[in-house]
């Protein structure tokens, strides 16, 4: 082996400044406007001939809006982002074939500015089949009623139209100049989508597809690389990429093709009805590095800001609104800690590593059963080390280069140098935020008229249950559901009537008949003569469902009365826009004639809601009906639309609309879609955790939160939809809840936290040149930032030694050093941002010898 052991520390502190500065001209360099060629080898991507090693974060333009996407792009980018991904939503841009949508939250182009200005990279993965957890995997539901079409396969009307779309977004983007080889950030692009897990099932039409698809995809001449994650067949015209919550084994099915990662799951979607899913930051760094370590080059998280489904967006069915994701920038906007702060120390750290790991000869060692290093020296003798235990139940002490090193359970630990540790993925040092949903009660608006009022002063329009207005159709036997709606609508009525003999004798007995519905899902309301009877749903992965209900009936006609709903259609799986919705049987049982089998009767259909049709949540049509003003809204009444005009909340704090005490419907805000709420809540047996091990492969189910609870409590309200006064607020209640109770909340870091070990690896990178001398070089340092425009009011914490507990509940421990509040409050008070050194200047480093001791810190920000 070429590499030596021997250096002085001194040396190895020089080359880590060097290292230092080289990966600051990397991260600060001007965009270039001129073009630029890409291209790849087996390692990497080669951007004008050189090698690059890409951190990549999702963050998808329609699950945000325009006033937040150059935050979100800059956090990321502070977050040691290099390039920002995005999918190309198909059916939010085509919304009729040739009708053509890029305004609002839709505005690709100016996403991709935004990016370009931030000096990023983009990758931008057309699809347009994008699954994505999105209604109907991104695919316009029109396609699926073009005579002939089957989507994903050899089918000519699909290929037709899927080319059209493929063509006209490459073209937006020549025009524009936004390719890499027009000086755009532009440099890669995605055809398909994760198509190997289904070509099978579509026979030799899959084959012929996928190698058309990316064929197709090349001959648009853009100038840079295509990729096609998850194809275990691809042509050698594209790159195969890994998508997975690990991806350090992936190899391309080329020897010629570098290994790229293009969805790593830092955490997981939410369905009604379900608990909620988290990643610890751990388990997500460690798979990074694992990546890196073994050749990888170019990682991507999925989500790293994951946003919300605004409107009728989601997929599923069943998922939610918030598509939060646990990503390292939340659903708000805001950097989710200590997630984003420790991969933005392994996204440094890596970067270190960036010249060796592209250019330098590997050499793979083992250190044990379960423990290995990954070694890269290039020709001028640079060298960098990744030593990983693998083992996920026990800590080990390795010994490399005739020095030990201490690795926990399931960690990697990152020397640049392959002599200093300067990041391990177990060894959190970063801070831990407090965020807090704040309740603010909604206020009549400054111009409204119920100002002068006492209260808030309500709106309210109360649907009829069945048929409103004229019948769309009527047809012996039960429609599928979204072959009639064409997901114009969530809501479809289906009515029928049923004489019932004054002589039965569920009349003398007291007992009531039941109805039986079966059901292809999503969800189902019953109204008996006029009143809500009963309501059944899927269960979140499987739509189908069947349920029993007692019903009251009264002697003479009946009706009967179905609203069947869909929650977010189909979005991936073979053949999946064959999937239907709606009952498909109804029986009553109980009756002296015995079943009655209501299935093959003379049913009268109406498609969606009478508000709906009149548009009354759009502030143009708010008054095309007679709403009923009233300070006292009825409460627990189905069927209900609600409309208040408030104030915007005070301050600049993102908001979130506070749902608990409704039940499921739809809500606005000035004309603008909030989405779908539902206060479905997750069972209390699932198995939830009150603190995560991060050690061992991560499954979805394995750190749920949140069991009995409801799956999705508030609902982002972007600032940029409110007016400073007279916001129009407009709620659609399907089941009945209490509109008095309706809360907007203001989304709020309220301390921030930090546990260090004085052993945590700290190298000061970001002030590295002071830390040259053996002295300083290995003193861990805590950093802490409260957000803009507020400041640190206070210690709520602080104790040097063996602190206990976890942020928000920790404890003073055996061993305390009594000066460690007065010396925090002194550094940290009434600033934005303090850092804090674990030396003998600050504390008593002699304190408990034979102890590793830690600082614990929480301090209030305002």
């Amino acid at each position: 082996m070429p590499f030596s052991s021997s250096s002085s520390s001194s040396s190895s502190s020089m080359l880590l400044l060097s290292l230092f500065l080289l990966l600051l001209l990397s991260l600060f360099a001007p965009f270039s406007s001129a073009a630029y060629n890409v291209s790849y080898d087996t390692r990497s991507l080669i951007i004008d001939g050189h090698r690059k090693l890409l951190i990549s974060a999702a963050i998808h333009y329609p699950r945000s809006v325009p006033a937040m996407w150059p935050g979100l792009v800059q956090l990321a980018k502070q977050g040691g982002v290099d390039v920002i991904e995005t999918y190309v939503f198909w059916n939010g841009h085509e919304l009729s074939p040739d009708n053509y949508y890029f305004g609002g939250r839709y505005d690709l182009v100016k996403f991709c500015k935004i990016v370009q200005q931030a000096g990023m990279y983009m990758i931008l993965r057309i699809g347009p089949f994008v699954a994505a957890e999105w209604n109907f995997g991104g695919v316009p539901v029109w396609l699926h009623y073009v005579p002939g079409t089957v989507f994903r396969t050899d089918s000519e009307p699909f290929k037709y139209y899927m080319k059209k779309f493929m063509t006209f977004i490459v073209n937006m983007m020549k025009k524009e100049k936004l390719f890499a080889s027009q000086g755009g950030p532009i440099i890669l692009a995605q055809v398909e989508n994760e198509y190997g897990f289904y070509e099978s099932a579509y026979g030799e039409g899959g084959k012929r597809y996928a190698l058309w698809a990316a064929n197709m995809a090349v001959s648009q001449n853009t100038g840079v690389p295509w990729i096609m994650c998850q194809q275990f067949d691809p042509p050698d015209t594209v790159i195969d990429t890994c998508n997975s919550f690990y991806c350090d084994t992936f190899k391309p099915i080329s020897p010629h093709k570098p290994k790229f990662w293009t969805e790593n799951w830092p955490g997981w979607f939410k369905t009604f009805g379900a608990s909620d899913p988290h990643r610890p930051p751990e388990d997500v760094a460690f798979s990074v590095a694992r990546f890196f370590q073994k050749g990888g080059s170019l990682q991507n998280y999925y989500m790293y800001h994951g946003g919300t489904n605004f409107g009728r967006t989601s997929g599923g069915p069943f998922i939610t609104t918030s598509y939060d994701y646990d990503a390292p920038i939340d659903e708000y906007g805001i950097a989710r800690c200590p997630k984003w702060g420790h991969l933005k120390e392994l996204h440094r750290s890596i970067k270190l590593c960036e010249h060796v790991l592209l250019n330098g000869e590997p050499t793979s060692l083992s250190l044990g059963p379960l423990q290995e290093a990954d070694v890269y020296e290039d020709s001028s003798g640079a060298c960098a080390a990744f030593i990983a235990n693998m083992d996920d139940k026990n800590d080990k002490t390795v010994v490399f280069l005739n020095t030990s090193y201490y690795l926990p359970a399931w960690s990697v630990s990152i020397l640049p140098d392959c002599k200093s540790v300067v990041f391990n993925t177990a060894k959190v040092g970063s801070q831990t935020s407090v965020v807090e949903m704040i309740p603010i009660d909604l206020l009549p608006s400054t111009t409204s008229p119920s100002k002068d009022l006492k209260g808030l002063q309500w709106n309210v329009f109360k649907e009829k249950a069945g048929i409103w207005g004229d019948a769309d159709f009527t047809k012996n036997g039960l429609v599928d559901h979204i072959n009639t709606t064409k997901d114009t609508t969530d809501y479809l009525w289906y009515t029928t009537s049923l004489l019932v003999d004054e002589t039965e004798e569920f009349f003398r007995n007291g007992t009531n008949p039941v109805l039986v519905v079966e059901s292809k899902g999503h969800a189902m309301h019953v109204f008996i003569n006029q009143k809500l009877q009963a309501s059944a749903s899927g269960n979140g992965t499987v739509s189908p469902f069947k349920f029993k209900s007692p019903i009251s009936l009264k002697a003479g006609k009946n009706e009967i009365a179905l609203l069947s709903m869909t929650v977010g259609l189909q979005n991936a799986g073979a053949f999946y826009e064959w999937v239907g919705a709606g009952p498909t049987s109804v029986r009553i049982l109980g009756m002296k004639r015995g079943t009655v089998d209501l299935s093959n009767s003379t049913w009268t259909y109406k498609i969606g809601l009478q508000g709906e049709h009149l548009r009354i949540y759009d502030t143009d049509s708010l008054n095309s009906v007679n709403w009923v003003s009233t300070s006292e809204p009825p409460k627990h009444q189905p069927l209900t639309w609600y409309k208040a005009v408030v104030d915007s909340p005070p301050g600049q704090d993102p908001v979130g609309l506070d749902m608990i005490h409704m039940g499921k419907g739809l809500a606005w805000l000035n004309g603008n879609e909030i989405g779908r709420y539902w206060s479905r809540k997750a069972s209390k047996h699932e198995k939830c955790v009150q603190q995560c091990d991060y050690r061992g492969k991560f499954i979805p189910n394995k750190c749920n939160t949140g069991c009995g609870e409801p799956t999705q409590r508030w609902y982002h309200v972007p600032r940029s939809w409110f007016k400073p006064s007279g916001n129009t607020l407009v709620i659609f209640e399907e089941k009945g809840g209490n509109p008095t109770k309706i809360h907007f909340s203001k989304r709020k870091v309220s301390s921030v936290c930090v546990h260090i070990s004085e052993d945590h690896p700290s190298f000061d990178l970001e002030n590295l040149q002071k830390s040259t001398n053996g002295d300083n070089k290995n003193k861990a340092i805590v950093r802490l930032k409260c957000p803009m425009s507020t400041q640190i009011s206070g210690v709520k914490f602080a104790s040097f030694g063996d602190p206990e507990g976890t942020c928000g509940s920790y404890k003073v421990g055996k061993c305390h050093d009594p000066n460690s509040v007065s010396m925090v409050e002194k550094v940290c008070l009434n600033k934005n941002d303090c850092q804090v050194e674990l030396s003998q200047e600050n504390f008593d480093m002699h304190l408990c010898p034979s102890l590793v001791k830690k600082l614990a810190v929480e301090l209030v920000c305002s």
